[in-house]
């Protein structure tokens, strides 16, 4: 494994740990060890979010709240009001508006005491009470001032659900019961064998029992499973208390509004066991109401306050109500005045009475548009959570900073998209902040861990190769995680050089100053050509330039890189010849050539001065052709390895020659053009050229220079020249036996 591979594995594990850490932590969330209080709080934000944004918003006629409010109190007095009031109220909504069911969110625990009932049984106690007709009397006026006993025979064959409250906790001296339970809806044989963690009381406060034995049902309206920032999202539907099951309110009055059909636990068939765990639902007569594993459900809000008909007390004691707004309705007499303080925060309002939260519940039930969460979605949550961590370990490695960032801002839009869609279609609600946490905090994670080390790279690189390569390129190689020594190393690349024509004439007939403004005018055009296809500027040599391709950035395209970028520095100088003409400048060429092959490549120096530079034969052979350009007149030079590498070129071999300094003889060769480009007669003529070279080295010279004059007839070039002189040399002079149609330079 190269250094390079380790360092982007080493950074890929980085990577990999940070994404694992933070799913570890999360994942114990999820499990409940521990519990985060943070997440839980964004959950229940999100929770409300979901619900606000889901909710109806309509106004369910079929569930009236009569209210205790302020008016009622001022015209009835404050409340407790008398029990003959009280009864007085029931007789009117089921005689006179022939209401179905009458739930009542209010506590009965007391008996009410008159100062006129006092004095009656005072006297009945004393000295009138031995004379047996005063004692009657006293009795029968006992008797029809007992509000007491009126307020209980309203109750009796009416649909009444009267409300008591369950104590989780007691204190030193409290006692543990006072009033009367109702009748539970599942004894403790009924729910024998049942290992369900059902919310238990340790006490109640209950209803009169003269009241409570003549209501129809009773239902506990105390809320034990408010959330820990205090709001009021789930309510258990039964508590338990003695092993008997007891209903809530709102499950009470829907119970006696759907006739009081059997009440059932729904298990998971699948299994065995009778748990928690396993719990599904609640049947009411065949109807399932999901719940969790405490039989709890989340409270189906319908809207914000005023969700439900609100009528004043004193207006049906009065008979102003309409009877179409009461008629069959289902009533819950429930408070509203502020000094009452039954005021709930709910995830639509921060006050919402308390009586309308129970209407909500009925309301649910009765549509069975309960949202349920069932035991297995946090196991639902924990695969969604895993499969988002995969995705994100994955790409956010390979991402830039921007890229990241909008694949974080895609990835949170879709989890919540796919959160809110099993939301509504499918009425589940699975845990959300988990993931778009984890999603964040990963993101943020990686995107500074990846930023930071691309920064300190890209610093790094660019104190090293800032003066030779174009950011681009430093860009390229901080994310390529690519070996960035500049160590000496042996690699495959190509160097060019490029040397511009006459310059020491042109020096000389140039002012100094109008000859640095004029070589900057040719070296910016050359040096942008180099950045432009990848290369690496060595060093500008006064006119002239070498640039290499293959460090320290690898490029397996480095030759036809350099042939590329050495045909368009011949264009762009060319493209000068205007501009320079309009300033007083002569026209100049450059020439150029190159050479592919294994060189060395690293800082190179002494201690007093060093530079990240090429050596080695090859480069020293691509100096050579620069050179050679001029003696063949031709604007560029490759070698022939140069050619093999870059096949997309169409090239003309001009000779095979040995040139100064280096023994091995090498083919040098022209470049033409692509080949999808090049005109055919110019590829025509390469073809003769090389017939023509085939002759020349078979030593057949009269058929070499028939060649040469027929390509001569269309285009007179230096390089026929060339070889029209070595064909007369060689008449003269022949070549040994044993000649390889090598020719020797001896000058650079």
């Amino acid at each position: 494994m190269t250094p390079a591979s380790r360092r982007r594995l080493a950074r890929h594990l980085i990577r990999l740990s940070i994404s694992g850490a933070l799913l570890l932590l999360f994942a114990m969330h999820i499990g409940g060890r521990p519990r985060v209080e943070f997440i839980d709080r964004v959950e229940h934000y999100l929770y409300d979010a979901r619900l606000r944004a889901s909710m109806p918003g309509t106004v369910d006629p079929r569930i009236v709240i009569v209210e205790i409010d302020e008016a009622s109190q001022l015209e009835l007095g404050q409340w407790p009001w008398p029990r003959d009031t009280l009864a007085t109220l029931v007789d009117r909504l089921f005689d006179d508006y022939g209401v179905q069911v009458l739930g009542l969110d209010v506590l009965f625990a007391e008996e009410e005491e008159r100062p006129l009932e006092r004095l009656l049984h005072e006297l009945a106690a004393g000295e009138f009470g031995d004379d047996p007709h005063a004692a009657a009397i006293l009795m029968r006026l006992q008797n029809n001032l007992d509000s007491n006993r009126r307020f209980a025979e309203s109750l009796i064959a009416r649909d009444v659900v009267t409300g008591f409250v369950f104590k989780d906790t007691l204190r030193s001296g409290e006692p543990q019961a006072t009033g009367r339970l109702p009748e539970p809806v599942l004894s403790k044989e009924q729910v024998a064998g049942i290992d369900v963690p059902f919310v238990r009381a340790a006490g109640y406060v209950g209803t009169l029992p003269a009241l409570q034995q003549n209501a129809a049902a009773g239902g506990f309206f105390d809320a034990p499973l408010v959330d820990a920032d205090g709001v009021f999202r789930r309510a258990p539907l039964v508590q338990q208390y003695e092993g008997d099951l007891y209903p809530s309110l709102a499950l009470a009055v829907a119970l006696l509004a759907l006739d009081s059909p059997p009440l059932s636990f729904v298990f998971d068939t699948e299994r065995d066991d009778y748990s928690g765990l396993n719990l599904e639902a609640l049947s009411i007569g065949g109807q399932h109401v999901a719940v969790n594993e405490q039989a709890a459900v989340f409270i189906p809000y319908r809207g914000r306050q005023g969700s439900f008909p609100f009528v004043r007390a004193m207006d049906v004691l009065s008979g102003a109500v309409p009877a179409e707004v009461l008629s069959g309705r289902i009533v819950l007499l429930g408070a509203t005045a502020a000094g009452l303080l039954d005021v709930r925060s709910t995830p639509v309002a921060q006050r919402y009475y308390g009586v309308e939260a129970h209407a909500n519940l009925i309301s649910g039930l009765l549509d069975g548009t309960i949202r349920r969460q069932p035991s297995w979605s946090g196991g639902l949550e924990f695969v969604l959570l895993l499969l988002i961590a995969a995705l994100s370990a994955l790409l956010l490695p390979r991402l830039s900073p921007l890229a990241a960032l909008a694949f974080v801002a895609l990835l949170l839009v879709s989890t919540t998209a796919v959160n809110f869609w099993l939301w509504t279609a499918l009425d589940l609600v699975v845990p959300l902040a988990s993931m778009l946490l984890y999603i964040l905090f990963a993101g943020l994670l990686q995107i500074s861990y990846g930023f930071f080390i691309e920064s300190r790279n890209r610093r790094h690189l660019s104190r090293l190769f800032g003066q030779y390569i174009p950011p681009r390129l430093v860009t390229e190689l901080a994310a390529s995680g690519e070996d960035a020594s500049m160590q000496g190393e042996s690699r495959d690349m190509s160097v060019l050089f490029s040397d511009v024509r006459g310059f020491a004439s042109l020096s000389e007939n140039v002012e100094a100053r109008e000859l640095t403004r004029l070589m900057n005018e040719i070296l910016t055009p050359i040096t942008a050509v180099v950045h432009e296809h990848r290369g690496t500027i060595d060093k500008y040599m006064g006119d002239a330039v070498m640039a290499f391709w293959g460090a320290p950035l690898a490029d397996e395209d480095h030759a036809h890189n350099a042939v590329t970028a050495g045909l368009q520095m011949i264009a762009a100088v060319a493209a000068l010849h205007g501009p320079f003409r309009q300033r007083g400048w002569p026209a100049i060429a450059v020439g150029v050539g190159v050479a592919s092959g294994e060189m060395n490549v690293g800082n190179m120096g002494s201690e007093f001065r060093i530079a990240y530079t090429v050596m080695g034969d090859t480069v020293n052979l691509g100096s050579r052709l620069e050179g050679l350009t001029r003696q063949y007149g031709v604007d560029m030079l490759v070698s022939a390895d140069t050619a093999r590498l870059a096949p997309q070129y169409a090239y003309r071999e001009l000779d095979r020659v040995r040139v100064k300094g280096r023994q091995e003889a090498v083919d040098i060769m022209q470049p033409l053009g692509l080949k999808a480009t090049l005109p055919a007669q110019c590829l025509a003529a390469a073809e003769t050229f090389s017939t023509m070279l085939a002759a020349y080295r078979a030593g057949d010279w009269d058929r070499a220079e028939t060649l040469l004059d027929s390509m001569a007839s269309e285009q007179q070039e230096t390089v026929q020249e060339v070889y029209r002189a070595r064909i007369r040399r060689y008449r003269n002079e022949p070549p040994p036996a044993d000649w390889d149609g090598v020719f020797e330079h001896d000058r650079k």
